[in-house]
């Protein structure tokens, strides 16, 4: 945020450096300091890793910027976890966003899908870590009632989960296999060519778009509330685990994502209510928030996390 200077004349920051210019003279500069205009350290609208933004001075300033202490906690070199209050409380459970921030050149996404081995099961994110050696899992996308099979476009080289392209505009794109495509992004259908990009990413999972090429709130209005989980991409390319435990309609919740301070460029669905979850585990830290809420379903705190989820996309340490 730019600083504001006090005076609220047409030019209050030249009138304010004309004025602390004369008390220098007048004072032999005691106590005072020619100040101007401060600009923000480059950052993207809505990209700073602060609440606050960083400004950086021209010369001087009319008031100091705010030190407010960054949102984002460090848990290792590449993965910091930023916990925001939402700016819209919540009628039930804590109104916090959880945003777990993946640099991509510490970090490898993982596509895991029970559909992969013969006898494969369902688990929770918590188990896919545990069992894989993943740092990290969130839901991966919906499933159909077969309880392994997604709803939508889901692959890695390795294995097909489901081979269909739906009408749904966002897939998460990883494992590039060429140097000229980031490793890491969500396609947008509408303004890229996905059937050019398809084939130089080894995994894709396909899900529905929640921010345009625009950076525009594409959720529709609806009165229904739920628990959700979802993957978005930073203006640095960074990865973000997004997860609230508190209900919010999708539309409210992709507002409220777009005014935090964490950049966020685009972002798919992963899942909602009671099987929305997202797992951590970076040294002595461990964390794990499971959805609860569903408008319908379960309409109160009492779910815990022990929902199976039969694909999640992890992390893993390169």
């Amino acid at each position: 945020m730019r600083p504001r200077c006090p005076d609220s004349s047409p030019s209050p920051c030249l009138t304010a450096m004309k004025k602390n210019l004369l008390g220098c003279v007048m004072t032999a500069c005691l106590g005072f300091a020619l100040t101007g205009l401060a600009r923000e350290n480059g950052a993207r609208p809505g990209a700073t890793d602060n609440a606050a933004g960083h400004a950086q001075d021209d010369g001087a300033r009319c008031q100091p910027a705010d030190e407010s202490p960054s949102p984002w906690q460090p848990l290792e070199p590449g993965l910091d976890l930023g916990v925001f209050p939402a700016p819209e409380p919540s009628g039930s459970s804590d109104s916090k966003i959880r945003v777990l921030r993946i640099d991509s050149l510490r970090f490898d996404l993982r596509l895991m899908m029970a559909s992969a081995a013969n006898d494969g099961d369902p688990m929770t994110a918590r188990q896919w870590c545990l069992e894989n050696g993943l740092v990290a899992a969130i839901n991966a996308s919906m499933y159909q009632e077969d309880h392994r099979t997604s709803v939508a476009l889901m692959r890695t080289r390795a294995h097909t989960n489901n081979n269909h392209l739906t009408k749904d505009k966002a897939v998460l794109a990883f494992d590039g296999l060429d140097e000229k495509v980031p490793g890491v992004q969500i396609i947008d259908r509408t303004c890229q060519d996905f059937d050019a990009l398809a084939n130089r990413y080894g995994s894709l999972v396909q899900s529905i778009r929640m921010v345009s090429c625009q950076g525009k709130n594409v959720w529709s209005p609806q009165p229904m509330k739920w628990s959700a989980a979802a993957i978005g991409i930073d203006f640095q390319g960074r990865i973000l685990f997004i997860f609230s435990r508190s209900p919010y309609t999708m539309h409210d919740l992709i507002d409220m994502l777009l005014e935090l301070p964490i950049g966020l460029k685009n972002a798919q669905y992963a899942e909602g209510g009671p099987e929305a979850q997202l797992y951590v585990r970076s040294g002595d830290t461990e964390l794990e928030f499971c959805g609860s809420y569903e408008a319908n379903f379960i309409e109160d705190e009492s779910s815990k996390c022990t929902a199976p989820v039969p694909n999640v996309v992890g992390i893993a340490r390169r």
